[in-house]
């Protein structure tokens, strides 16, 4: 797996596109800036977004080349973020120490996923936000009659409403549901998909 991710972002063009999703740009364009964990964030197109709204940005993926386009990105942006490398949890920050964390596309796997999102819990302040937007399992009917639109080919990768209650059970769920949006990110993400979009506040 991180073989390819490596040889994705170490093309000359952002695979995502520079701008940040839209609907985690919806959710912090709402929020007063503070720490966010931006967890498997590629090319820094979240983190760069974040940090020009005034955020304190933490971001990790596996690859050391989207880690590198990632500092380029905000270097390009006039901006400061703190990305590291990383593949497994625990993560060196310490516990409630982010206001925020963004899972945006984050599909770690089956063996991964559940343990990964419980330790970003970990993470968060009472009181603090996962703002999430990954492929729901109903994608893979839309990634096989158009495979531009991306995403993971093997449903275990993929998410269900009753997965992110499952792994996020101490939180306040202000907004949680599948829908179908049209995508144009970059070159990976084109087309129409189904999504699970999440906002929870931690309880205290």
């Amino acid at each position: 797996m991180k073989a390819k991710w490596e040889e994705r972002y170490g093309a000359e063009d952002y695979a995502y596109g520079t701008s940040p999703n839209e609907f985690f740009r919806a959710q912090l364009d709402q929020l007063k800036p503070g720490k966010i964990l931006l967890p498997a964030e590629g090319e820094g197109r979240n983190a760069a977004y974040a940090a020009e709204k005034g955020w304190d940005v933490s971001a990790f993926d596996q690859s050391e080349n989207g880690q590198q386009k990632a500092l380029q990105l905000a270097q390009a942006k006039h901006v400061k973020i703190n990305y590291d490398v990383y593949d497994s949890v625990p993560l060196p920050y310490p516990p409630a120490s982010f206001d925020a964390v963004g899972l945006i596309y984050s599909h770690f796997g089956p063996e991964h996923s559940s343990a990964f999102n419980r330790h970003f819990a970990e993470l968060l302040k009472p009181g603090g936000l996962v703002i999430l937007e990954c492929f729901s399992k109903k994608h893979l009917a839309y990634n096989s009659q158009n495979p531009a639109v991306g995403g993971p080919k093997d449903e275990a990768f993929l998410f269900s409403e009753e997965e992110i209650r499952a792994d996020f059970p101490n939180f306040e769920p202000l907004l949680l549901a599948e829908e179908e949006i049209e995508l144009k990110e970059g070159k990976f993400h084109i087309g129409r998909g189904m999504v699970i979009r999440f906002v929870g506040r931690k309880k205290g």
